[in-house]
């Protein structure tokens, strides 16, 4: 499905855009211009397509190396995710790449290259990163959500994955470890709903559903005007994700108002689905750019406070 956010840029007074080096240090390549003979923007540039994502304001709140380690993380994932959402022909091998290197494979591709960097450096959870390989390898068969179980399994696969290996890039380390897991999973959960959400239109075109047929057959075809109750239903699944993950971000011991600001503006497009009556038009749901920056404002004003206290 449709995970990043190029067309959903934020303020610029809240972006801070790296220098060209940065994304040299995280992936290096180099690629001329045709997307299906060559590599990925994402690889070319890790902090530029995070710079074009909903989690660019939060991106720029992390504290230092762990701004590069994240984006390196997004810049991989990203790149997988827009491989197999164009259905570009280099998708299955690439996923097949980083599989052989989470099960122990020499790094063969570019992707598999920059995590092998990054596990240098963390002792990054090889699992999660299969996982998030088996969500993308749904996506290329486009296969078939049968119930909620299934609809829980993919959106771990796809979100909760990512929560994990995030939780320890941000150091959840100690007594809380688990908990703190635990708690960013169910985050990435919630995200992962929320994108379901926000890209129904835009993944029908490319003829794939993520809602589950249980739901489908419970609400009917989450079609324009006619899925204000299925989008009801998940979008209160999805709210009480964030509710179970939220106090995660708490036990991290780096990055938390990154992750604040960045659950604080995935879930404002829960909201924005409300306030747009629950998709009575098609279309892709954008939370308005003085909305984000309203809530990054918020999100400073949050730590202001702290400091002072």
């Amino acid at each position: 499905m449709s995970h990043a956010d190029q067309h959903d840029t934020a303020p610029r007074d809240v972006l801070h855009r790296m220098s060209d080096d940065v994304a040299t240090k995280t992936m290096s390549t180099s690629a001329p211009p045709n997307k299906h003979t060559t590599t990925p923007r994402a690889v070319l540039d890790g902090a530029h397509a995070a710079d074009d994502s909903t989690f660019a304001p939060a991106m720029r709140l992390l504290p230092e190396p762990s701004r590069v380690d994240v984006r390196t993380l997004y810049g991989v994932l990203r790149t997988i995710d827009d491989l197999v959402d164009d259905d570009d022909p280099r998708a299955p091998e690439r996923v097949d790449a980083l599989e052989r290197w989470t099960r122990g494979g020499v790094p063969d591709s570019p992707e598999a290259h920059a995590l092998s960097q990054l596990a240098e450096r963390h002792p990054l959870p090889r699992e999660q990163l299969l996982e998030f390989c088996r969500g993308m390898r749904h996506d290329i068969a486009r296969a078939t959500i049968a119930d909620d179980a299934d609809f829980n399994r993919y959106c771990q696969q796809a979100g909760g994955s990512v929560g994990i290996v995030l939780a320890v890039l941000l150091s959840a380390a100690g007594p809380d470890e688990e908990r703190a897991k635990r708690g960013m999973a169910a985050l990435g959960r919630a995200m992962q709903v929320t994108n379901i959400l926000r890209d129904i239109d835009d993944d029908l075109a490319t003829q794939r559903v993520y809602i589950s047929k249980a739901a489908i057959d419970r609400f009917g075809f989450p079609a324009p005007g006619a899925r204000e109750a299925l989008l009801r239903d998940h979008i209160a699944r999805a709210d009480a994700l964030y509710e179970e993950g939220l106090p995660a971000i708490g036990l991290l011991a780096r990055g938390q108002a990154a992750m604040a600001l960045s659950a604080a503006l995935y879930r404002e497009i829960l909201r924005q689905i409300e306030r747009e009556r629950f998709g009575r038009k098609p279309g892709r749901v954008v939370v308005p750019l003085e909305r984000r920056q309203l809530l990054a404002n918020r999100n400073q004003a949050d730590r202001n406070q702290l400091h002072k206290a």
